[in-house]
């Protein structure tokens, strides 16, 4: 009985994680658009900047009332994760200007199987068939619902290199350092955040004005584009943090995998939001193909040898331990 118990209570506690991750990732997706579709703030670099500060504030918050305790992560190992974690952003960001969607939804479901080679190779992992499988299904409903036109340019397909390697670095490395040095999610953010936080803002702005030939001081600020940049940096504490959660409880592939749910809900909110001619056949159909590929890669990746590990431990010494 106490075995069910616990599985029950980490089932409702994965459950939990995963739809704060997936609540305030659709929210902050929709905040982003509103932001940049009505008020024309384009500086996406400086705007993730501001969430990381944002979410700076939140966790020295946290370590002042105690819910945060003192914690060790090397500064080599906080340096690669910040290397990683910023071209990302800053990749993620010049793919999406430089390539047509088609490709930049392409180079997105490519991250799942740089994530498998990335846990294959450096964890041992073993796939069984209908695990990979299911992953197959995932990645073609995704596709169906939304690569359209694709287009190729050999600086976009430099920038979307950069942003799918480095993206799928980082999230196998906010596991990695939760497993490591024994770190909770609140512990590796309040590590990471303040070195985002300025490290963003610091090129934010030169890289936010080569791309958009404006710049962020020279912006026409209103009180209603200072509530959605305040609203965005609010709701993307919530993503960050739940990031770590899923990813610390999952692998990078889950979060992949499951994460491709965002994007669906993010067609649907747009067709209710912003017009219905993003909603054809086409991408229901495709919605239905990744629903069905999700499901069936939770139950295979749950069975025994569906996912498993060939090595359990990881290279931690007794210093690091305690």
């Amino acid at each position: 009985m106490a075995t069910t118990s616990r599985a029950e209570k980490k089932a409702a506690v994965d459950a939990a994680a995963w739809v704060f991750n997936v609540v305030t990732s659709v929210g902050v997706i929709i905040v982003n658009k509103a932001l940049m579709v009505t008020y024309g703030f384009s500086f996406a670099t400086t705007l993730t900047g501001l969430h990381f500060v944002t979410t700076t504030l939140m966790t020295y918050i946290l370590k002042m009332l105690g819910y945060i305790q003192p914690s060790h992560l090397p500064f080599p190992e906080l340096l690669k994760f910040i290397l990683f974690a910023n071209f990302s952003v800053v990749g993620m960001n010049i793919s999406l200007m430089w390539n047509s969607v088609g490709f930049y939804q392409i180079t997105k479901l490519s991250m799942i199987p740089v994530s498998c080679l990335l846990e294959v190779v450096f964890d041992k992992v073993r796939y069984s068939r209908g695990t990979k499988l299911s992953i197959c299904v995932v990645l073609l409903g995704v596709g169906v619902c939304t690569v359209t036109d694709v287009s190729v340019n050999t600086r976009g397909l430099a920038a979307a290199f950069v942003a799918v390697w480095s993206t799928s670095m980082q999230q196998y490395y906010v596991h990695f350092l939760q497993r490591k040095y024994s770190l909770s999610s609140f512990n590796l953010l309040g590590h990471t955040a303040p070195a985002q936080a300025g490290s963003l803002l610091l090129v934010g702005p030169f890289l936010d004005y080569l791309l958009t030939n404006n710049r962020v001081d020279q912006f026409a600020y209103s009180s209603g584009s200072l509530m959605f940049i305040f609203l965005s940096c609010t709701i993307a504490v919530g993503t960050n943090l739940s990031q770590f959660i899923c990813i610390g409880r999952f692998t990078a592939v889950s979060f992949q995998v499951l994460g491709h749910m965002k994007t669906i809900l993010v067609l649907t909110m747009g067709f209710f939001f912003f017009g219905r001619e993003g909603l054809n056949v086409q991408v229901v159909l495709g919605m239905v193909i990744a629903v069905c590929g999700m499901i069936w890669y939770g139950n295979a990746s749950s069975k025994p040898g569906g996912k498993e590990r060939l090595n359990h431990s990881l290279p931690t010494n007794k210093t690091e331990n305690q």
